[in-house]
């Protein structure tokens, strides 16, 4: 039942949400819909958000082998290639006017990870061969212009010189380094090795996990630190619940494609211990709390935080099938999905958050950051997860 319903949700609401919002004219899909349901075919068009578009629909296509998805991944690749790629300096801007031109011109190592896994999941379903040479190249420029001696650091001009990392920063903090960077940093080149197998970037993935072990995982609270200064100097009180259940199962993901059983044993207890901190500390009525900063819990229900919150808890009763309290809160935050998260109203997709009494929060259906990267992911997880089991 629980598999089934997701995949409907994929087919039948998901995958015909993003598939209307297309631009045949300039390229790429549009980059804004209202709380009002009112797309703005000018609105700028994220850089972040196209590739995002781009992995959905080559995963989607992965899934269900059906040619229009493949051919909406066509469409959105030839945007990132025509339009979101500075062919002058080298990677990826932040973002670009509804026509296709500059519009921030902000090279951020957290966007040049997310086009590295959406070319990389692309080329697994197109296999073209250039879709693979450019997320190697933007590999290349990661590991050569966004680091120092400590790890990766993030936010640039477009010519690479440092800039304020204002775009990661939250929680009235200015961070030079951020956990959220890293570890999508870590899922990018975890689906670029899937595909390519250099074992240039198996050794980047080691770093990254020994990183995550030595600097961003607080052994003493179970959980990872958010925000930090260039040394790793963490910077604020903040349990960012979300993203700790999402590192969970992205680690174990980056260990299962890494395939080094030092690694697997050393950052394999972790993982458990965040999915049992996170069970213990945020689940509360059948979903997931925000954060807690300085101890005061932000109880709002992020549409990414539940999604990522089914595949989390249904990857640590995969892990341990003796945990049967966590596949019964995926099932459960599901069902909460379902009932409050999902918008009734025709032509829409999820709300953006809820109140603790499940009140939407009057935000953008579709912006920047709204996508459909963490829900459409929740429901292919979910079907290649249980479809395995049978």
């Amino acid at each position: 039942m629980f598999e089934a319903q997701v995949k409907k949700h994929l087919i039948c609401d998901l995958i015909p949400f993003w598939e209307k919002l297309r631009d045949e004219e300039y390229g790429g899909y549009c980059g804004y819909v209202g709380y009002d349901l009112i797309s703005d075919p000018k609105a700028e068009k994220g850089c972040i958000l196209n590739s995002r578009i781009l992995w959905f629909f080559s995963n989607a296509y992965k899934l269900l082998k059906e040619d229009h998805l493949l051919e909406h991944a066509h469409h959105a690749y030839r945007f990132l290639q025509e339009h979101c790629l500075d062919n002058q300096h080298g990677g990826i801007y932040w973002s670009l006017t509804y026509d296709g031109k500059i519009e921030d011109d902000t090279k951020h190592t957290y966007n040049q990870a997310f086009a590295i896994y959406a070319l990389s999941s692309y080329y697994d379903v197109s296999k073209d061969e250039k879709a693979l040479c450019t997320a190697l190249s933007l590999f290349q420029l990661i590991e050569e212009k966004c680091k120092d001696e400590y790890g990766y650091l993030e936010a640039f001009d477009a010519a690479f010189g440092p800039r304020d990392n204002e775009k990661l920063s939250e929680n009235g903090v200015m961070a030079e380094k951020t956990m959220n960077t890293l570890l999508h940093v870590m899922e990018a080149y975890t689906e670029l090795y899937r595909v390519s197998k250099q074992e240039t970037i198996a050794g980047k993935l080691c770093d990254i996990l020994d990183l995550i072990t030595n600097h961003i995982y607080n052994e003493e609270k179970g959980r990872q630190e958010v925000f930090f200064d260039r040394t790793w100097n963490s910077l604020i009180d903040l349990y960012s619940y979300g993203h700790d259940i999402e590192t969970a199962w992205l680690i174990d993901r980056t260990l299962e494609i890494l395939d080094k059983p030092s690694y697997t044993q050393k950052l394999s207890p972790i993982t458990r211990k965040i999915t049992a901190n996170i069970y213990e500390r945020a689940y509360h009525d059948h979903s997931l709390w925000n954060e807690a900063e300085n101890g005061q819990i932000d109880t709002t229900r992020v549409w990414w935080v539940q999604a990522e919150a089914v595949v989390g808890f249904l990857n640590g009763y995969q892990k341990d099938s003796t945990h049967t309290e966590y596949l019964q809160a995926a099932e459960e935050i599901w069902n909460y999905i379902q009932t409050w998260l999902i918008d009734k109203r025709k032509g829409s997709e999820w709300f953006w958050a809820l109140d603790e009494n499940h009140k939407p929060l009057e935000k953008p259906i579709v912006e920047p950051w709204k996508c459909p990267y963490h829900n459409g992911r929740m429901c292919m997880e979910v079907i290649w997860r249980l479809e395995k089991e049978q």
